[in-house]
């Protein structure tokens, strides 16, 4: 009698996976978190850490404290060979554990206060209308993204920060280079340390000329006690000016195109006269395109148990928050856009400890754009259909890059 034959394991599937619809997460990823919710996945240099897709299940994990968000631990699962060179030159404290991820997120937690936040309403509001002027007396069709999406963060980032908004283009390039998935090493790795370099000398400056900014604080606390060193407070900047801009100006554009596409939901915004039914949209919007597709991406650092599955100690894991934000169990009929949704308790900005320290200045710009935009330019229309824009696949941060529009 022969034996009976033994099948190898199907081979774990590759992520990221390819997208179907622009707006909705891949068709694999969905079959994935309704057949297999806690199963590996193959990345670029073959590991194959676990990838979580269920709402609860990606909760757990990121609040757990036996996983850990240290990027130089054996068996963290980076994103590209880039990446991982990226964050061994510029190591902040959203790749660090406690008590070192505290210790330096506390030296910011005051500046991103819900408080202080909501105090800069008006200058952003200024900002949006600025620009928004500048927009309808100039040509048509035009770029939303160059001329309204991206100046809005940037503006409100540079301002808040301290560094000067006339040097845009240099770190605009640069930023485009440290979330692009196709740059090489050598190319993250220069773009990482020319913007370094130059925070640092600006930061040289804040300490010998300190003004009322986020880097001219840090430059007098932190190298006037020699806490911190100038490289290490010029990474701290590096961080905050490229997520700072980046995040909002693909929320700004992305959703810009997926309102245009449910011209419902988009009246429904623009007769939204109370402040909470904004802020809902907002929410309701973060969730449905959750820009982040790459995942939050831990290791355990012990044997720990995620939907019933063992993960044993030094595997990669991925929280795959956007598919997360279409879990069915949580949010029902996941895929459509509806505005008057309760989506508040969404995990577009993580969850646990490292979820995103920008988020109330990130919702109050986005609050003020789309409570703006669309009354003030009524018959704002996509100059191109949607399906013919060019997305942002190549990139760590998803939107458009260019958004063509007429009114």
């Amino acid at each position: 009698m022969s034996p009976t034959p033994v099948h190898a394991p199907p081979p774990a599937p590759d992520f990221p996976m390819a997208r179907g619809c622009p707006f909705d997460p891949p068709p694999a990823l969905r079959r994935i978190q309704h057949e297999a919710p806690v199963s590996r996945v193959t990345l670029w240099d073959g590991s194959t850490p676990w990838l979580i897709t269920r709402y609860e299940d990606v909760r757990a994990v990121l609040a757990d404290p036996r996983v850990s968000a240290d990027s130089d631990l054996p068996g963290y699962p980076h994103a590209t060979e880039a990446t991982a060179a990226r964050l061994g030159r510029a190591k902040t404290f959203i790749t660090l554990d406690d008590p070192e991820h505290a210790a330096q997120r506390r030296l910011l937690t005051s500046d991103f206060m819900i408080k202080k936040m909501e105090a800069l309403r008006p200058r952003i509001q200024q900002i949006v209308d600025g620009l928004i002027d500048d927009l309808l007396a100039g040509p048509k069709p035009a770029d939303l993204v160059q001329a309204f999406a991206l100046p809005v963060p940037s503006l409100v980032i540079c301002e808040l920060l301290g560094v000067p908004y006339a040097d845009r283009d240099f770190f605009h390039r640069l930023s485009r280079t440290m979330v692009s998935r196709e740059a090489t090493p050598a190319q993250s790795l220069a773009a990482v340390t020319e913007m370094t370099g130059y925070l640092a000398d600006l930061v040289d400056r804040k300490k010998a000329d300190p003004a009322r900014d986020v880097l001219s604080r840090l430059a007098v606390e932190q190298l006037g006690t020699g806490r911190m060193s100038r490289e290490q407070v010029a990474a701290m900047g590096l961080l905050l000016l490229v997520a700072g801009h980046e995040t909002t100006a693909n929320m700004i554009g992305l959703g810009t195109v997926v309102l245009l596409e449910n011209p419902a939901q988009l009246d429904r915004l623009r007769a939204a006269d109370d402040p909470r039914a904004v802020a809902n949209a907002v929410e309701e919007l973060l969730r449905h395109l959750s820009i982040v597709h790459s995942g939050r991406r831990r290791v355990a650092r012990e044997d720990l148990e995620i939907g019933g599955q063992l993960i044993r100690a030094g595997e990669g894991i991925i929280a795959a928050t956007d598919v997360a934000n279409r879990d069915e169990a949580v949010f029902p009929d996941p895929d459509a856009v509806d505005l008057g949704r309760d989506a508040r308790h969404h995990v577009a900005f993580g969850f646990g400890v490292h979820q995103c320290l920008g988020q109330p200045l990130a919702r109050v710009e986005l609050q003020v754009v789309y409570s703006t935009l669309y009354r003030r330019v009524p018959t704002l229309a996509l100059a191109k259909p949607a399906e013919e824009l060019r997305y942002k696949h190549d990139m760590l941060v998803y939107g458009v890059h260019e958004l063509p529009v007429t009114w």
